[in-house]
């Protein structure tokens, strides 16, 4: 995405809130990160031991926002600034029980609104086909298009 889309600001339903976690602890991120991916092959960070893990969370340029559902954790998002003027969808997930009740959508166009906050040039997120079977369709709708294919074998 080259440049912020029109989209409809999300209106979450009640009880349904995105807060910043701004000291997130390595027990927490494992967490989420388990969580969010373990169905979905995401195997990146658990190879970070948490030293490496704790610098890399802690980093002023990565903030991770946790969506919530009636006070519990339902799904998270970490925007990486690193690769500066663009931005990086890391990761991007809801936890199995939230999954289909149109959070997905919600909650991505909310990380797409907050990535383009910031001054930046592009947005990219990397997606494959171990990933959610909506998850491509979700980010097209969103206003993302197809930059590049690469075909890998694991």
């Amino acid at each position: 995405m080259t440049a912020p889309r029109a989209l409809q600001p999300p209106n979450f339903p009640g009880g349904v809130q995105v807060v910043q976690a701004l000291e997130p602890t390595v027990a927490f991120y494992r967490f989420l990160y388990h969580e969010v991916g373990h169905h979905w092959a995401w195997t990146d960070r658990t190879m970070l031991d948490d030293a490496a893990l704790s610098t890399l969370i802690t980093d002023p340029r990565i903030e991770i926002h946790v969506l919530w559902v009636n006070g519990v954790p339902a799904g998270f998002v970490e925007l990486d600034l690193r690769p500066s003027p663009e931005l990086e969808i890391a990761y991007f997930g809801l936890m199995r029980p939230f999954i289909g009740r149109g959070l997905g959508r919600l909650f991505l166009s909310w990380a797409i609104d907050r990535a383009w906050s910031h001054p930046i040039s592009r947005l990219t997120v990397h997606t494959c086909t171990l990933d959610h079977p909506n998850a491509l369709d979700n980010y097209k709708r969103r206003g993302f298009e197809v930059y590049r294919v690469v075909q890998e074998l694991w």
